[in-house]
């Protein structure tokens, strides 16, 4: 068995095989269909990043407070 990798679109329920792949099908192939994500799948690290949360009267730890709590 040999894979033949490619992206194309769906139309009308038909999958279009590239001109340079067909001579290489035969007449039975095995089809496996992975769905392209449509939208960037985010975490909660990256969400924050792009929008960070405004806390009224935030004050970030100073170096000397941080090593203290050690």
């Amino acid at each position: 068995m040999e894979a033949i990798k490619f992206k194309t679109k769906i139309k009308n329920g038909n999958i279009r095989v590239p001109e340079k792949y067909i001579k290489k099908t035969g007449d039975f192939v095995k089809v496996i269909i992975i769905r392209e994500q449509d939208t960037k799948q985010t975490d909660i690290i990256d969400e924050l990043l792009e929008n960070p949360l405004q806390l009224k009267d935030f004050s970030p730890f100073l170096r000397k407070d941080i090593y203290e709590r050690l």
